[in-house]
C-alpha cells in the first residue's frame, strides 16, 4: 500500500523575514485577520489584490483543516478622516457614504469570485471595546491622556519596530515633522482624539471623540479572534505604522498574549511604476 503524504503549508512571515512552516495555534480553530477597506470611495484593482490573496489562503486552510475550523475576519473602517473629508466635500452624510461604498465593495469582491469572510465587522460597532482597550493601556502605563487625546507611549514597548525592521533613529527622524505639543515623544501615536460638533464621535472618559485608526483593528481582532491568533495580513504599505502599532498596543494591553503568529504582506499593484491609489 502507498504511504499517505501529509500536506504542509509554508508562508513568508514578515516578522521572521523568512518562509516558515505554518503550525496553527489550534488545528481545530484556525484564525486569520485581513485589514479591510476604508469606505469612502470605490475600490480599485489594487484594493482587491490582498482580498484575492487572502481568499486563496482561506480556501487552502479550509481544505487542509476543514471548513468548520477556519475563521476569517475582514473589517470595514467606517471611522476615518478621509470619510469625514468626503462628507464635507460632497455635502452627503457619513452614513450614506459608508453604506453605499460598503455595498459597492462587497459586490465588487463577489464579482471577482472571492468567498465572504466569516465576519465582516464595522469599526463603528466596536467603539466600546476600543474604549475599554484604551483604558487598559492607560492603567498599565502604556498610554496617557493629553488635551482630549489619548496617546500610546512608544517607549513603553521594548519591541517597537521589530515588524518593520526600523530603528528608533529612523522612526524619530520621520516623526519630528510638526510634532503635536501634547506628545511626550514624537513617535507616540493617537489612540483617541477629540471630535468637534460636525464630526462623528462618542462619549468617553476623555471627552467626546473618536478612536484612532490603529486601535480599531486591535479591538475587532480581540473580540472576534481572541488575544492570540494565527495570521494577520494586508498590503505592505500597512507594515508601518499600522501593523507595527497594532502589535504594540495589543501586546501591551494583553502582555501574556502572542497576538498574530504570522504576518503576511502583499506587494502593491503598480501602474507606470507607481502604486495604484485613489488619489
Amino acid at each position: 500500500m502507498g504511504r499517505k503524504l501529509m500536506t504542509t503549508l509554508s508562508l513568508h512571515n514578515t516578522l521572521a523575514r523568512a518562509k516558515q512552516l505554518f503550525v496553527p495555534l489550534d488545528p481545530q480553530n484556525i484564525r486569520i485577520y485581513l485589514c479591510g477597506p476604508t469606505v469612502y470611495d470605490r475600490a480599485h484593482l489594487g484594493n482587491a489584490r490582498n482580498v484575492i490573496m487572502f481568499d486563496v489562503l482561506f480556501r487552502v486552510l479550509r481544505k487542509l483543516y476543514g471548513e468548520a475550523h477556519v475563521t476569517y475576519v475582514r473589517n470595514f473602517t467606517d471611522i476615518d478622516d478621509k470619510i469625514n473629508a468626503k462628507a464635507s466635500e460632497t455635502g452627503r452624510s457619513i452614513a450614506e457614504i459608508t453604506q453605499e461604498t460598503t455595498a459597492w465593495y462587497l459586490q465588487d469582491m463577489a464579482d471577482l469570485g472571492n468567498l465572504d469572510p466569516t465576519h465582516m465587522p464595522r469599526a463603528t460597532a466596536y467603539v466600546p471595546q476600543m474604549i475599554q482597550m484604551i483604558e487598559n493601556l492607560i492603567n498599565a502605563e502604556h498610554a496617557y491622556a493629553a488635551e482630549g487625546h489619548v496617546l500610546f507611549a512608544v517607549d513603553s514597548y521594548a519591541d517597537y519596530g521589530r515588524l518593520s525592521g526600523r530603528t528608533i533613529d529612523d522612526m524619530l527622524a520621520g516623526a519630528r515633522v510638526e510634532v503635536a505639543p501634547y506628545k511626550r515623544n514624537p513617535m507616540d501615536f493617537v489612540l483617541w482624539k477629540p471630535s468637534s460638533g460636525d464630526q462623528p464621535g462618542w462619549q468617553s472618559p476623555w471627552g467626546f471623540g473618536r478612536p484612532g485608526w490603529h486601535i480599531e483593528c486591535s479591538a475587532m481582532s480581540l473580540d472576534l479572534l481572541g488575544e492570540s491568533f494565527d495570521i494577520h495580513g494586508g498590503g505592505n504599505d500597512l507594515t508601518f505604522p499600522h501593523h507595527e502599532n497594532e502589535i504594540a498596543q495589543s501586546c501591551c494591553a494583553h502582555p501574556k498574549s502572542q497576538f498574530a503568529q504570522v504576518w503576511l504582506h502583499n506587494e502593491m499593484l503598480q501602474v507606470d511604476g507607481k502604486k495604484m491609489s485613489k488619489s
